[in-house]
């Protein structure tokens, strides 16, 4: 049986990133190196479309950057100045071909393709209403919405179609568009998703995350601000403001997990905040413990302020093997509980007879908390504390981000002691919610108002929930439509830069 390893299956997973190049020779070239900084984001599948005098030109495939977009034949088919790619895990849409980004049309204009990071909450009360109305499809992805509905608008320019066709979702997206008069990138009017600006020679560049910024040695410029709308054109770049003022609600677990360490997230080093996480949970949860040890790779940089701040050492007892694959194959259940080792083994002189503290960065379903807190045992610890990075994840995302149902999370349907037993830890604690937003530089969270999207924590969904039960959709949400300009036509802001 082929299967994921038993401690990548229990974390959220991002569901894609994005890269667009707008003027630059060998675009695609580019674009494939800034993916491969990208890949933490998304392993099912990548995808680059390239743009020259002749129209668009696309390479799509299940799997991972490499293997699939580092041969000279591959590159030379995608020729143009412009080019924009995905890296995907899938959350709306199966694992197939089809739905591989950028999607790509040919509209009236032209040909259109688009690269999308996030998820539309109403796409599937948007997608009945097109295809009742006379819309083929032919993905099953949610971004593919966007597209018919940019085809059937009746504004009469590209810009004016694309922003009306954005009126109508619901939800978290960072975009990266081409046309044939150049790059569209915009972010929701939450910001809910991270979306970047940098810049090399004459070309402009867009990406998920500054560190894949960093890997083609472009300069950081800013974050694309929420409600933004940046079109290039001809080496010109545009701002538009077409969606009003709204508070903006980036999603916090950036900070705890989806990001790299080394990446910058609207102006924070992440690296930093995580390290700061670590040293708010050990003022709120210490330990008389021997060693505090991160859970590899992710839990790591808060293992470290934790340490730090408790005066406890620092040590690692997990190692981790890096020449182990996403998956394996299980020959049968006599084997399975092997498994953990082929990525992950403790080091047992370290921690036999030790008190130790495992830092982790979240608890999901809890069976990796409970793989982990075994191992230790099993390599001889007297005592085992867990200390988690995050509050308890209570609630399903809707946002773009692979969650399980809510039933499925433990802290959904188990209290802190009941999850404690559960993995068999002698302590349990998570970081709260104020002081995950202090080490974010918040003071406290805004009840009334939340700084972040936190709703995996919370409930505190940002936007309407159209397409999913009531059950799982809080009584006071603060509504997109309530704090977003609405009007009978897009109207537009612009900024030059």
């Amino acid at each position: 049986m082929l299967t994921t390893h038993p401690f990548d299956d229990d974390k959220l997973r991002e569901e894609c990133g994005i890269f667009g190049v707008a003027g630059a020779e060998d675009a695609a070239a580019m674009v494939a190196l800034g993916l491969h900084a990208l890949q933490h984001r998304g392993q099912e599948a990548a995808g680059i479309t390239a743009r020259n005098g002749r129209g668009l030109y696309s390479h799509r495939a299940l799997g991972p950057v490499a293997g699939n977009f580092d041969t000279e034949e591959v590159i030379n088919k995608l020729k143009g100045d412009y080019a924009c790619g995905h890296v995907r895990y899938s959350t709306t849409g199966a694992g197939t071909l089809r739905n591989i980004q950028p999607l790509e049309a040919d509209l009236a204009s032209g040909g259109f393709a688009i690269a999308h990071n996030g998820n539309i909450s109403n796409a599937l009360k948007l997608r009945d209403e097109l295809v009742r109305s006379g819309s083929i499809f032919q993905s099953t992805s949610d971004t593919e919405v966007i597209i018919h509905l940019v085809a059937t608008s009746k504004f009469r320019t590209l810009l004016d179609k694309f922003i009306d066709a954005l009126r109508q979702v619901e939800g978290a997206y960072s975009l990266v568009c081409m046309t044939a008069d150049g790059m569209i990138a915009c972010r929701d009017p939450l910001g809910i998703r991270p979306l970047v600006m940098g810049r090399i020679g004459d070309a402009y560049i867009f990406a998920s995350e500054t560190v894949a910024l960093d890997l083609v040695g472009a300069e950081y410029i800013r974050s694309v601000e929420p409600g933004e709308l940046i079109v290039v054109s001809d080496g010109e770049l545009r701002s538009h403001r077409p969606f009003g003022e709204s508070h903006a609600r980036p999603c916090i677990f950036e900070h705890v997990y989806f990001s790299r360490p080394d990446s910058i997230v609207d102006g924070s080093s992440v690296y930093s905040v995580r390290k700061e996480i670590g040293a708010q949970l050990a003022i709120e949860s210490p330990v008389d413990a021997d060693f505090v040890i991160p859970v590899p790779d992710s839990g790591t940089p808060a293992a470290l302020g934790y340490a730090e701040k408790s005066g406890t050492q620092f040590e690692l007892g997990i190692i981790r093997s890096h020449y182990v694959g996403r998956t394996f194959i299980q020959p049968g259940d006599g084997v399975r509980h092997l498994g953990v080792k082929l990525k992950h083994n403790a080091n047992r002189p370290l921690v036999n007879g030790k008190k130790i503290v495992l830092v982790d960065d979240s608890i999901v379903r809890g069976t990796t908390s409970l793989k982990i807190v075994q191992m230790m045992r099993e390599a001889g610890a007297a005592e085992v504390h867990m200390r988690i990075a995050s509050p308890p994840t209570m609630h399903s995302c809707f946002y773009g981000v692979n969650t399980p149902k809510r039933e499925k999370l433990l802290a959904a349907v188990k209290t802190i002691q009941q999850m404690q037993d559960f993995i068999q830890a002698d302590s349990l604690a998570f970081i709260s919610i104020d002081g995950l937003y202090r080490a974010v530089g918040e003071e406290t969270r805004h009840d009334t108002q939340p700084q972040y999207c936190d709703a995996c924590f919370t409930g505190a969904y940002p936007t309407h929930l159209t397409d999913q039960d009531d059950t799982d959709q809080p009584d006071q949400l603060t509504l997109l439509n309530e704090q977003v300009g609405q009007s009978d036509k897009p109207v537009l802001t612009e900024q030059t830069g």
